[in-house]
């Protein structure tokens, strides 16, 4: 597939570094040669100097030739005319990346369509989506519904005290049949475990089953579940304010912003949170706010120091829910081992929305997971295909890849050995990074 990237920010770089691993003919532009011969240095890709709105400058990239066109650079209004233009040029498919949530209403999504933006992604709101959801399932440091729940997938720490540390994986589909294990994160490695596979102390597990065994996935843990009704947000980010909007009445919401105008603006905007003009740097400030009282503590400031030491410091004084906002990939390893809580990557999340549209029409949910080399899939059984041909134990699936679960009907079950895959199926699989074009041949 013929992909061009506008713009060479983090968003636009790391979107580029990540298709080019899956050997596509990557294109990414930006007016900064510098900063596109850096990239070039260490990515596979060709580099083109333009700006995203010169149509001069498209058709010189090979536009017209594009499979799909992403345009990501830090202004929207650039965005969208790139991708009409684009469109009209003759791109195949178009995503504008937007900071204005607007654009997301439904009728205004048509109008974009109707004129040449046929996908609009909002990396803020995907990031508030991620805390909400994260506030709403306490425990889990990943957790991703397929279908309206009907299959669901945690990723859960576990400790030294948890029932189900130092059991192999036979131990475990012994104990519950509807529990499927898909893999483990140890020591910032991601492996598909088998039947001999033990889970130690400080493992990120993650499972495949429906909500109704999602209390005894918990059990199986180690962990309680508790209510969060106090919360505290440390930056009045937009991504601060979309969650708020959200969460709602439900909660008591406390934010704590630096800037004393943006604080004013927050205050007369959000009638359902307190906030609060001071550094949230200051721990005493911080005590004062009593933050020791809080179930959950959110740092969006857009410094990723800053949200890492204070997710620390609150999990110190007993917060029992912890999220960070990290930006810098490289700083996702040491938060993961660091045990800081839940992370937010707004890269990975726009990654996660636009990836899909680099594969085939039978994926309908793409999910790449943070602080891991891997990804969760959602695929459409739309058409007979090597999937539906025997039951899984005699197809040779990828060694770094499984078979999670089934959705058929308005029913979801674990996927076993014998399971036979049929049309209209919805099947969720869990894959490293190696096994993505290996597996994808199974559903094509």
């Amino acid at each position: 597939m013929k992909i061009l990237i506008a713009g060479a920010g983090e968003v636009g770089t790391h979107l580029a570094r990540m298709l080019s691993k899956e050997k596509h003919d990557i294109i990414l532009m930006d007016e900064d040669s510098e900063k596109l011969h850096q990239i070039s240095s260490h990515i596979d890709l060709l580099t083109v100097t333009g700006y995203a709105n010169s149509i001069r400058d498209l058709q010189e990239a090979g536009t017209q030739e594009a499979d799909l066109f992403i345009a990501v650079t830090p202004f929207e209004d650039r965005n969208i005319v790139a991708c009409l233009i684009a469109k009209d040029l003759g791109a195949k498919r178009t995503v504008a990346r937007v900071n204005n949530g607007e654009f997301l209403n439904p009728h205004n999504r048509a109008r974009f369509t109707k004129y040449g933006v046929d996908e609009i992604i909002y990396p803020e709101n995907l990031a508030a989506i991620e805390i909400v959801n994260s506030i709403k399932q306490v425990s889990t440091r990943e957790m991703i519904e397929f279908s309206e729940g009907k299959l669901i997938l945690m990723g859960i720490k576990v400790r030294g005290n948890a029932p189900i540390v130092n059991r192999t994986m036979e131990d475990i589909s012994l104990t519950d049949e509807a529990i499927r294990t898909v893999a483990i994160s140890r020591e910032n490695k991601v492996f598909i475990p088998r039947g001999k596979s033990v889970i130690l102390n400080g493992d990120i597990v993650f499972f495949i089953t429906n909500k109704a065994n999602k209390d005894q996935i918990l059990n199986l843990c180690g962990k309680k579940i508790y209510e969060i009704k106090n919360i505290m947000i440390l930056g009045g980010s937009r991504i601060a304010q979309k969650a708020v909007e959200k969460l709602g009445d439900l909660y008591h919401i406390k934010i704590i912003e630096y800037d004393r105008d943006r604080s004013i603006r927050l205050a007369g905007k959000l009638r359902n949170a307190l906030v609060i003009h001071g550094d949230g740097r200051n721990m005493e400030l911080l005590k004062e706010e009593s933050l020791e009282k809080m179930d959950a503590f959110i740092a969006v400031t857009g410094n990723s120091e800053t949200n890492i030491l204070s997710c620390q410091l609150a999990k110190s004084i007993g917060v029992k829910r912890t999220i960070a906002e990290i930006e810098n990939l490289d700083f996702l390893n040491m938060a993961e081992e660091m045990g800081i809580g839940s992370i937010i990557n707004k890269k990975l999340l726009a990654a996660s929305y636009i990836y899909k549209y680099t594969m085939g029409t039978s994926v309908s949910q793409v999910k790449c997971l943070t602080a891991s080399d891997a990804d969760v899939f959602e695929f459409e059984i739309k058409n007979e295909s090597k999937i539906t041909s025997k039951p899984l134990r005699e197809l040779s699936f990828p060694d770094d890849a499984i078979v999670g679960g089934v959705i058929r009907g308005d029913k979801g079950f674990v996927a076993t050995g014998d399971t036979q895959i049929k049309i209209g199926d919805l099947v969720v699989v869990f894959a490293l990074t190696s096994a993505i074009r290996k597996m994808e041949k199974f559903f094509s």
